[in-house]
């Protein structure tokens, strides 16, 4: 921790450097997350608290905008001298270190894609989708299982096969086959006598 020494004329002096710093030297110093402690010269009484709020109120005369509105700033010295006064300080810090935990969380995140393969990153995308519309369909749309490279059809295949409609053509193939079918019965039982037809040279029973 670097200690800060604020003598009487308000100039700081690092102990660490051995040299005088200014309000921009300490803001440097906090954004390199380097902890500092200002302390007075003469009574060794913490400033620190003091010499933050004189960094942020020199942020917002330079034209930055404020982080703590005017109703937010109201509200917190509402709170000081109540009895919820040690809650509400808790309560700012710890939402505070919750923020920052989620915004390196999401930096990580965004640095992962980015550095990640597109088609890797794309193929896992569409593979995703897929899943999820399949989902959406009646009984999850199980997957259909494919027939082994080399395989012979079963006759059921060969039959389910037949009863398909060509997607161009618009023909039932099942339907045509069936018709020769039935014709070939038709011809058939055009050619052969019944079987209870009595013959020309034996007289009827």
């Amino acid at each position: 921790m670097r200690i800060l020494k604020k003598y009487p004329n308000r100039r700081l002096y690092d102990t660490e450097t051995s040299t005088y710093v200014t309000l921009e030297d300490v803001r440097k110093m906090i954004l390199k997350k380097d902890p500092v402690k200002v302390v007075d010269s003469r009574t060794g009484h913490d400033l620190t608290r003091a010499v933050l709020l004189q960094i942020i109120a020199e942020q917002e005369a330079e034209g930055h905008e404020p982080l703590l509105t005017n109703k937010v700033l109201e509200q917190v010295i509402r709170f000081y001298g109540d009895s919820m006064q040690g809650v509400l300080s808790r309560y700012l810090e710890q939402s505070m270190f919750t923020f920052l935990e989620q915004q390196d969380l999401y930096q990580r995140r965004m640095r992962e894609v980015l550095n990640s393969n597109p088609l890797k990153l794309m193929q896992r995308l569409a593979d995703q989708n897929i899943a999820f519309l399949r989902s959406l369909l009646p009984g999850g749309a199980p997957a259909e299982a494919q027939p082994e490279p080399g395989a012979e059809p079963k006759p059921d295949d060969r039959r389910a096969a037949a009863f398909e409609i060509d997607d161009f053509t618009g023909v039932d193939n099942g339907h045509e086959e069936r018709g020769h079918e039935e014709r070939g019965h038709e011809e058939r039982g055009h050619d052969a006598p019944p079987p209870d037809a009595p013959d020309g040279d034996s007289p009827p029973r």
